[in-house]
């Protein structure tokens, strides 16, 4: 039996997504791992932007950090994977009437974004018998979950649990604002205008480490916060200072990751690009747009064929070289790959909610996730092991208490749900 983990801390350093705790978060799960949970540091894969000397978590070492994790494991083994970090989502960019949904994504620290569809077929070849868990402190990690039990969280409850309706009653005013109003915000940050989500966070700080989890509401420190989730508008422009084009837009983001990252891409993105490239076929004439992809396609469509005129005959290989069922694959939000029976995922938020970064006093030194370091108190406080169920459950009071109003979710199988946080 061997116990292996890939920790990924993302701050982005320099940049517009810069953040404070997350390269602090995974320090600390190091050290939890050797320490209270028997890891040995050469199976442990270390990924941070903050030391150049360190492997750098862009998106294809991330890739093959997971890959070679999976592929390694044997029955019995014990798996971890701690991501702190950004989180985006990428809205539809085919045009097609069915492509409504959004692809969640993790943000790699060089912007070569890894979907969740991308994410399941890299953890879906997990032999039977391993246990994998997966702590993703960032916001839009839900879509890991496809198929996998909520065993804690609000994404399932029925309306009239709100009180909103009256027992067995189908319709809710309060139902109905809330979906408009999702629906708006929804439609305005597809264009690249972000509305930032309402945090309640006090003037509480959250002390670190081996503090008691029932005496951290207690201390009355400031502290800085930020929001895990990176806005699209906030995405695009750092694309543009990367690639000096200033027609990025939604549209053409996809087609602007296959263009930066090539071979190295999300295989999702290579999808898109081996549809779009087949609709326009080997003649098509720039002013033709149109085909499979629609109005919003054509931007991803004059995108393409400008690139094809300046690039050489190999551009479009690896996309090509990508095999694709069908042109739903190419969906946002469709679901590809599974979630292994044994995983267990710990989000950091609800899909209606962003994940905190904490400085306290503005000190860079001591920021940290709110979810990692609530993870973080309650197993220094505890003696034994602690259940996936009760971590979830003591951190989402711990955070009630502290003044955040995310609360983290818990999906896995009732198989696994009582088994103890990472391994015996």
């Amino acid at each position: 039996m061997a116990k292996k983990a890939v920790l990924i801390g993302c701050n982005y350093p320099g940049t517009k997504a810069e953040l404070k705790g997350c390269v602090n978060d995974v320090r600390r799960v190091h050290r939890c791992l050797t320490q209270r949970f028997g890891f040995l540091d050469d199976d442990i894969r270390f990924l941070i932007d903050t030391d150049p000397m360190a492997t750098q978590p862009t998106g294809a070492n991330i890739r093959r950090a997971i890959t070679g994790l999976v592929r390694s494991a044997a029955p019995g083994d014990f798996l971890f994977i701690h991501y702190s970090g950004h989180g985006t989502r990428l809205p539809a960019e085919t045009g097609e009437d069915d492509d409504t949904g959004y692809d969640e994504c993790i943000v790699p620290c060089d912007m070569n974004l890894i979907t969740d569809d991308d994410f399941r077929v890299f953890v879906e070849e997990l032999p039977q018998g391993c246990r994998l868990t997966i702590v993703s402190d960032s916001c839009h990690s839900g879509g890991l979950i496809e198929n996998t039990k909520e065993q804690i969280g609000e994404s399932t409850r029925r309306e009239d649990d709100h009180g909103d309706a009256e027992p067995g009653s189908a319709f809710s005013l309060s139902s109905l604002i809330k979906k408009t109003k999702k629906t708006v915000k929804n439609a305005m940050e597809s264009r690249g205008i972000d509305i930032p989500h309402r945090h309640n966070h006090s003037h509480q700080s959250a002390a670190t480490t081996d503090d008691d989890p029932d005496e951290l509401d207690q201390d009355q420190h400031q502290s800085r916060f930020q929001s895990r989730s990176l806005p699209l508008s906030a995405l695009i422009e750092i694309l543009k200072q990367r690639t000096g084009r200033q027609d990025i837009d939604v549209g053409n983001i996809r087609p602007t990751l296959f263009d930066l990252f090539g071979a190295e891409a999300s295989p999702k993105v290579k999808k898109f690009m081996k549809v779009l490239l087949q609709s326009l076929g080997p003649r098509r004439r720039r002013s033709e747009g149109g085909g499979f992809f629609g109005l919003l396609g054509s931007l991803a469509a004059e995108f393409v064929m400008h690139k094809l005129e300046d690039k050489d005959d190999g551009y479009a290989d690896p996309a090509m070289e990508t095999q694709v069922g069908s042109k739903e694959e190419v969906y946002a939000g469709t679901k590809q790959g599974r979630f292994p029976h044994r995983g267990v995922l710990i989000s950091g938020c609800q899909s209606d909610q962003t994940s905190a970064d904490a400085s306290p006093l503005g000190d860079g030194d001591g920021a940290y996730g709110a979810l990692s370091n609530a993870i973080q108190a309650i197993l220094a406080k505890s003696d034994g092991d602690v259940s996936n169920r009760k971590l979830v459950l003591k951190a989402r009071k711990l955070l009630s208490r502290q003044g955040f109003t995310q609360r983290p979710g818990l999906y896995c199988s009732d198989e696994v749900v009582d088994e103890p946080f990472i391994c015996s």
